[in-house]
């Protein structure tokens, strides 16, 4: 494991922010940091950044604990952005670049390539009060991983993007991945989640409530639920049914049916098709595995009584 959280509680004025959090972020990997607004997350990226430190736990980082030394191998982007208005966009830029410990010339190479990377090449004299919040988010995720750093910290990197740019955001994230660096992504884009994140936890009323790999947990999400599109009488179709299996919802387009069924206890998809196909003719089965945003809302409904009772 890269970085490791053990156990940590913090406390502001009698509000309990994090109740004994322990997470556990493998190296090159992307980690989903997720959550309802208030969740903790903030407050557990700020204590693995040292800005503040726990009542009681602690962070390793490959293997030990966590020390101001550290800060240099890390990249932090937080979601409230930083950049100074009036200064150019170039000299900002290498500003940061010097303080993260690169010389001017290196600084520089670099820029010109993120620059390029991103299509920004002709925004180096322009000022940050010019740029579309979009534009600045660019500029501030460049100077967050020029460093190259081996832990990135992206607080929602995808706010104020639109689609195109988020799509290049992502790829970026993927590519520094695949080139060594492990990232913890706090992010409230789900679809963001399923397709790039490698391993989540999600955090609730200060409470871990999930950790695992993205695979596994949608596997563990599983309702048995199949959507069948077949030709023929739709009342047939459901007649057949009958109280084996339970139909969930039904449309038809253009004479074409699609309904959504699911199975009852010890039933197979083997036993769902046996059923139907003397009265229809079956065109697609496939399963209906839920997503990500069905999950975190499931989990979190049903967390937070449990959590607000303890």
């Amino acid at each position: 494991m890269l970085l490791q959280a053990e156990h940590i509680v913090k406390r502001y004025a009698g509000h309990t922010a994090l109740n004994d959090i322990s997470i556990d972020v493998p190296k090159q990997a992307i980690y989903g940091l997720l959550g309802p607004n208030g969740a903790g997350k903030t407050s557990l990226i700020r204590i693995i950044n040292q800005i503040t430190g726990p009542d009681s736990g602690r962070i390793l980082l490959n293997g030990r604990p966590i020390s101001r030394e550290d800060i240099s191998r890390i990249g932090y982007l937080p979601e409230e952005r930083g950049l100074y208005r009036k200064m150019k966009i170039g000299e900002q830029a290498m500003y940061l670049a010097r303080l993260k410990g690169l010389s001017n010339h290196e600084a520089k190479k670099r820029l010109n390539e993120w620059f390029d990377r991103f299509e920004i090449q002709g925004w180096w004299n322009k000022k940050v009060e010019e740029l579309s919040k979009g534009m600045a988010q660019k500029v501030q995720f460049i100077t967050t991983v020029l460093h190259q750093p081996e832990l990135l910290i992206l607080d929602e990197p995808f706010s104020g993007f639109d689609p195109i740019n988020a799509e290049l955001v992502k790829d970026e994230i993927l590519r520094l991945r695949n080139e060594g660096a492990t990232v913890i992504l706090s992010t409230h884009n789900m679809a963001s989640v399923e397709q790039i994140c490698d391993k989540i936890a999600l955090i609730n009323l200060s409470h871990k409530i999930i950790e695992g790999n993205v695979k596994d947990i949608r596997e563990s999400y599983r309702s048995f639920t199949y959507q069948i599109r077949f030709h023929g009488e739709l009342l047939s179709f459901v007649n057949a049914l009958w109280t084996n299996f339970e139909l969930v919802n039904k449309t038809t387009i253009d004479n074409e049916h699609i309904c959504t069924v699911k199975l009852q206890q010890g039933k197979t998809v083997n036993d769902l098709l046996s059923s139907v196909i003397p009265v229809c003719q079956v065109q697609e089965i496939k399963e209906v595995i839920p997503g990500m945003n069905e999950i975190f809302i499931k989990a979190v409904q049903e967390s937070t009584p449990e959590i607000k009772v303890a």
